[in-house]
């Protein structure tokens, strides 16, 4: 993903956060930004140990960069892993050129849950590791792959323990999981080229070509570093300018959770990343959960694109907040 210091949205959309106590006696939740209150459902208990062993497989392959042995090895998996939660999983191969001219085998893996319910909700977060660890502090480590610990796994990690769940309690609506490939293949920070488009390459491709001719969805949520200790989830510029009512959705069912800390009611500028694609392509309004600070030196984690991106770095509390907040939005939908 890219910071995308002059994009030419203006964000002046107000923030409703309508949060209440409600009536514990009565067991009222909390309304939501249309007013109304989610109905009482049942929602599954988020596993985090479950999410940080799926994270730590699949940085267990190497750094998941196209065209390599870890990559194809690791798309295999989780192939395999989605097959034992629903029959119903495409895998959508294809040669996408980067911007430096290599073709990457390129592969997205999408898992389809209740296939006939055309209600439907879509899960996302990509699979793949950056081929370059351009911000690292040691300059001659960076043209070396990241491990994408928490920079690609810990987004798959949370949506593999939710269609776990969803594998065992219907979730009563459709829900599609997208795992995009080659989201981390822009650009060199050192390099020539500052080619945004350069970015999200299997979200542009899916986009375009969806595993269903006319897919739509009713909203969608997008994980991208979701996963590292003392995270800021701040309400990102591209998801407020396309989807501010399911951003406010989202936030809110998170502050009802107690997650206030975690999500922040402060808005922040625009990211291109798989969600900008989603919205400008396919036109469904998808937010984007992202640990974001501009105030950091880097806006990201410490360790976003570097070698040390790594499972030292993964906070099963961080892992628990996110799944727990993903998988009620998800439940409460009807």
């Amino acid at each position: 993903m890219k910071i995308n210091i002059h994009h030419h949205i203006i964000f002046g959309i107000i923030l409703l956060l309508l949060i209440s106590c409600g009536d514990r006696k009565n067991k009222k939740a909390e309304p939501d930004v249309k007013g109304k209150e989610p109905v009482a459902v049942f929602v599954p208990q988020f596993n985090a140990d479950s999410a940080y062993h799926y994270v730590e497989k699949q940085v267990s392959f190497g750094p998941r960069v196209p065209n390599t042995a870890a990559h194809k090895a690791c798309a295999a998996w989780l192939e395999n892993t989605l097959k034992r939660f629903t029959p119903e999983v495409i895998v959508q191969q294809t040669r996408l050129r980067a911007s430096d001219g290599t073709m990457l085998d390129a592969r997205n893996i999408i898992a389809s849950f209740n296939p006939e319910n055309r209600s439907r909700v879509l899960l996302c977060a990509h699979w793949d590791s950056r081929p370059w660890a351009d911000h690292d502090p040691d300059p001659s480590r960076r043209r070396e792959p990241i491990p994408g610990a928490n920079d690609g796994a810990s987004g798959v990690g949370v949506l593999l323990e939710i269609a776990r769940q969803m594998s065992l309690y219907n979730p009563g609506i459709g829900v599609d999981i997208v795992l995009f490939d080659a989201e981390d293949y822009g650009d060199h920070e050192e390099g020539p080229g500052n080619n945004t488009d350069s970015w999200a390459l299997g979200s542009q491709y899916w986009a375009r070509n969806p595993h269903v001719p006319g897919y739509s969805a009713r909203f969608g949520i997008l994980l991208d570093m979701v996963g590292a200790a003392s995270p800021a989830f701040t309400m990102e510029g591209t998801s407020m300018y396309y989807a501010p009512d399911i951003m406010r959705k989202v936030w809110n069912t998170a502050h009802r959770l107690g997650y206030q800390n975690y999500f922040l009611t402060r808005k922040t500028g625009g990211i291109t990343d798989d969600h900008l694609y989603i919205n400008e392509i396919i036109r469904i309004p998808t937010i984007d959960i992202i640990d974001y600070d501009p105030d950091r030196e880097k806006g990201f984690f410490d360790q976003w694109h570097t070698v040390n991106d790594d499972m030292n770095h993964i906070s099963r509390e961080t892992l628990r907040v996110v799944g727990h907040t993903v998988i009620t939005v998800v439940y409460e939908t009807k």
